[in-house]
């Protein structure tokens, strides 16, 4: 099992530690409701340097996504990111990641940890069609990059102590390559998977201490606590954000997953891995798609929770489920057969037997006033 930069940090601090995609991670510190709350209403701070990072460079860099990811990486400009996934060939998805651009010949991709090979081996084998050398055009910098995700609505705030240039009016899904904390080149983006606004602060190991001290003492007077991946997944299903290997996998398309606007279909993207299965299935129409629901009845549906409907008939399943801190609700995500995907649709969760009504409903289920 592989640890993160800062895993002696979290142990220090009492972190209950589990093994979470082949790394030893903290899954919470205090509490994950309370996790929760420090970063819709403040600011918390999650070790994210399990994920990982590949570089695409060269000539070729922008054809090369173009045709190995579902959205238009053309349309990005430098310091411009982009949301998007990587189809597999047999109309799933291998992996979602966000593309970040520097430049039409320099990307850096950042993909979920558990699929760090995967991805590496995906891009690999369509990188002789474009001419890319592996090793050189085609880097896996995983194992040598941190990463640090302060998140929450004061988050900005706190990071400005650390920086020189202005990042507190930053678009999202914009990124700069800047000094923090007296950190070279760091490469600082508005990105993030919680809802609440903030950053991802990408350094060399050698500065992962660095950064956290710093990180910690700026934020200190505004309450800052470091976050496990507990509240990390609380936060993002109140989001109706996807979570590879519970909404999306190999098997589910992104048409199916409402990941239909980051799939592109136009002249100047062009051809792209799974472009006409996914074109044929956009234009048979969906036999199933992934929807948000809240619960009626009282109860919590968990991550493969048949979906019933009023008779019992399984019409679905369950991918995301849990009692959501903020709003209050216990609140899921799962795939449901067409029609039952409309909205207001009654739909049932069958629980040790017993069926408990839900709602579809339109995420996200939290909305920030």
């Amino acid at each position: 099992m592989k640890n993160t930069p800062f895993t002696e940090k979290h142990i220090a601090l009492g972190a209950k530690m589990a093994p979470f995609a082949g790394f030893n991670m903290p899954i919470q510190y205090t509490g994950i409701n309370e996790e929760h709350a420090t970063v819709r209403n403040g600011v918390g701070v999650f070790d994210v340097s399990h994920m990982g990072e590949i570089w695409v460079t060269g000539p070729k860099a922008l054809a090369f996504l173009q045709y190995v990811s579902s959205n238009d990486v053309s349309v990005l400009y430098p310091g411009k990111a982009q949301y998007t996934c990587f189809p597999n060939g047999k109309g799933g998805i291998v992996d979602d990641f966000i593309v970040y651009c520097f430049n039409t010949e320099k990307y850096l991709l950042a993909v979920n940890a558990a699929n760090i090979e995967k991805d590496w081996n995906n891009l690999c084998k369509y990188a002789p069609k474009f001419g890319l050398e592996i090793g050189k055009d085609l880097r896996n910098l995983s194992d040598e990059t941190a990463q640090l995700a302060i998140q929450g609505p004061k988050a900005l705030e706190v990071m400005q102590k650390l920086c020189k240039e202005n990042v507190t009016d930053m678009e999202y899904y914009t990124f700069k390559q800047i000094e923090v904390a007296g950190i070279p080149d760091a490469i600082f983006s508005t990105t993030g998977y919680t809802g609440s606004g903030g950053c991802e602060v990408y350094v060399p190991n050698k500065y992962a201490m660095q950064l956290w001290d710093a990180v910690f003492a700026a934020g200190e007077p505004y309450g800052i606590k470091p976050i496990g991946l507990g509240a990390r997944d609380t936060l993002r299903l109140e989001m109706g954000y996807c979570l590879y290997g519970n909404d999306i996998d190999d098997t589910t398309s992104p048409l199916e997953a409402g990941l239909g606007w980051i799939t592109k279909f136009n002249d100047v993207k062009g051809d792209f891995v799974d472009k006409d299965y996914l074109l044929a299935q956009k234009e048979a129409g969906l036999k199933r798609k992934l929807v948000a629901f809240e619960l009626v009845d009282r109860g919590i549906a968990r991550h493969e929770t048949p979906i019933c409907d009023a008779e019992g008939n399984h019409i679905g399943h369950v991918t995301s489920g849990t009692m959501g801190p903020t709003v209050k609700k216990a609140i899921g995500m799962g795939y449901v057969d067409v029609p039952f995907n409309k909205l207001g649709t009654e739909i049932y969760m069958d629980i040790r037997g017993k069926l408990l009504k839900a709602v579809v409903v339109k995420a996200p289920f939290y909305k920030p006033e």
